[in-house]
């Protein structure tokens, strides 16, 4: 049932990163209302394309690494681009998250005389680390993620991504909104499942040693909900906004309610050695009428019922 907010509908819609955490839901979640959804990615795994489709996701290959671009379809209306390389190696992080996102702006455009509109999913990573004042679009840039194991290209090829996405947007004419996803999680997946892992397994738990290690969760359900309104800021040259949730909470303090849930304790490992608090000003998002509906302490609480039932207690 619509509660009166905004839906998209009718639409030929491409979802890329469809075999991660937060693009797979999101282009489930689009099914119906007369939209047509297609799910992109590399599918090297040929088996992974069966659960979207069972679910009304028309899946295609797309690799943006190596310049596969036959299957993106033709007279799309919106472009929701979370595809995205966590790479040691420069050249392929910027072959990817930045020059990738470049073409297939150009090629989805170039195939439809409908495209109304181009989404790119950035990352609160991009900004350069201040302890837990509020970062707002305009704040400075910065290599947040660089000391997190696995992750020495991420804040930077994302900044680059972000001013090819920009630059493309003016040259092409594309309304193009680009949001800047903070932390991320649903029902079956995110950093505090994993945190929650380590904790069963008494594996201690990273937290900058700048404590409170600050964030603002967005569940899934909100994510969902709040990408029609997150279109309505499309524009050309490209608008940047913040995407979180509502709620301001921390590793520290969000491990204590996962211990409270489940008789686990987390033991806490401070250092510099992983991502520092960013918490992203949520303005200009909520100009757009947009509020979480899903409170952080109730998200998590339905991730480990549904994740990890056997841990809760009774």
């Amino acid at each position: 049932m619509n509660d009166g907010s905004p839906m998209i509908t009718g639409k030929r819609i491409l979802v890329t990163g469809v075999t991660g955490w937060v693009a797979g839901p999101l282009a489930t979640s689009l099914v119906g209302n007369g939209n047509e959804v297609f799910g992109a990615a590399r599918f090297r795994d040929p088996s992974s394309r069966q659960p979207l489709e069972s679910a009304g996701v028309q899946t295609v290959s797309v690799d943006l690494g190596h310049g596969h671009y036959d299957e993106v379809p033709s007279d799309l209306d919106l472009v929701l681009h979370f595809a995205v390389a966590k790479a040691d190696n420069f050249d392929h992080a910027f072959a990817v998250n930045a020059d990738g996102s470049a073409d297939l702006m150009e090629i989805a455009a170039a195939r439809s005389d409908r495209f109304q509109a181009f989404f790119h999913c950035s990352s609160t990573a991009v900004y350069a680390p201040q302890g837990r004042e509020p970062r707002t679009e305009t704040d400075l840039l910065g290599d947040s993620h660089r000391p997190m194991p696995g992750m020495p290209t991420y804040s930077i090829s994302k900044i680059a991504a972000e001013v090819l996405v920009r630059y493309q947007a003016k040259r092409l004419g594309v309304p193009t909104v680009i949001a800047r996803l903070n932390v991320p999680y649903g029902d079956t997946y995110g950093w505090p499942l994993f945190h929650l892992m380590m904790m069963e397994r008494d594996i201690p738990v990273p937290v900058h040693v700048d404590q409170p290690t600050s964030y603002t969760p967005i569940h899934a359900d909100d994510i969902a909900a709040s990408i029609p309104y997150l279109l309505t800021l499309a524009s050309t040259p490209a608008t940047i906004v913040n995407w979180g949730g509502d709620e301001i909470t921390s590793v520290e303090e969000w491990c204590g309610h996962l211990g409270d849930l489940t008789g686990l304790t987390a033991t806490l490992a401070p250092t510099e050695a992983t991502i520092p608090a960013i918490v992203p000003d949520l303005t200009k998002l909520h100009g757009t009428g947009f509020r979480s509906s899903v409170g952080w302490r109730d998200g998590f609480r339905r991730m480990v019922e549904t994740s990890r039932p056997d841990l809760l207690k009774s």
